[in-house]
């Protein structure tokens, strides 16, 4: 189970490099194509898109990886014991702030393919196929957080920047 949620992690966090180079092919794009007066129709909502997607396919192997930023001080602050406590609490938090977001994201999702949401720009993409990415990145952020409190529960420590997995 470990390796399939670290491939998961690492595989999203791929898909969010990727759209980072969306953005800037989108954005070279753009600018080339006003030098050469050639429009091209909804590259700045491409690079939103991807964009977005960069941001929330990253959610996951970020926090897995203890890239994301953390107040330690308190935690530091208190001895062993609270401080466990601390973070287990913040952690079960954190889980359920990300299910509701991710059952929020996926709700847009639907929403969206079912009412035939459009962009208002001039692509006039269907919104749910970018919404793809917002809603598979908060997935996988729950299920990252849900399998940090586990392993917390089971007394393993919190990831640490650069640090591996086992």
């Amino acid at each position: 189970m470990r390796r399939l949620l670290d491939t998961l992690y690492g595989a999203a966090g791929l898909l969010a490099g990727l759209c980072m180079i969306g953005v800037l092919i989108s954005v070279l794009i753009s600018i080339i194509g006003r030098q050469i007066d050639w429009h091209v129709a909804g590259m700045d909502a491409y690079a939103g898109y991807f964009m977005a997607g960069a941001g929330f396919l990253a959610l996951a192997s970020t926090f897995k990886h203890g890239e994301h930023i953390r107040v330690t001080l308190l935690l530091n602050s208190l001895a062993a014991r609270g401080s466990r406590r601390l973070d287990i609490f913040a952690l079960c938090a954190g889980t359920l702030l990300a299910a509701a977001f991710a059952f929020f994201s996926i709700k847009l999702m639907l929403d969206s393919h079912t009412y035939n949401d459009v962009s208002t720009s001039n692509d006039a993409t269907p919104l749910w196929i970018p919404q793809i990415s917002m809603a598979a990145g908060t997935v996988l952020f729950l299920v990252s957080l849900v399998d940090e409190l586990i392993r917390r529960l089971h007394g393993l420590p919190a990831p640490t920047s650069h640090q591996t997995h086992e």
